[in-house]
């Protein structure tokens, strides 16, 4: 399981990841999460909804309300284009910080 200290500077990054593909909604982003790391990183669910909050506010994605499959309504994210362009300078960012650190631990 990967430390929440270690992955907290790239919340934002996954999440908007996962809001490329398509908009979703909290727990199904959670979820996507969980799978697609194989259960190595699990995201908190305060962490998610504080990031979503921080997000909104910087204008990198938008929410909006619809009726999920279940019938339910639900709040559903979006990537907006400010959010494209910082996921792209997230993901360069990432490139050089891991290079940086490949060089400083030996696996």
């Amino acid at each position: 399981m990967i430390s929440s200290d270690v992955i907290r500077g790239y919340n934002d990054t996954i999440i908007l990841f996962m809001l490329r593909e398509k908009p979703s909604y909290g727990y199904e982003i959670s979820r996507r999460i969980k799978e697609i790391s194989d259960e190595k990183y699990v995201i908190k669910e305060t962490t998610l909804y504080s990031a979503f909050t921080r997000m909104e506010k910087n204008d990198y994605i938008e929410s909006f309300s619809q009726v999920g499959e279940n019938g339910k309504n639900r709040t559903y994210y979006r990537i907006t284009d400010k959010g494209k362009d910082h996921f792209k300078e997230k993901c360069e960012e990432w490139a050089l910080t891991k290079d940086v650190i490949d060089r400083f631990v030996v696996a």
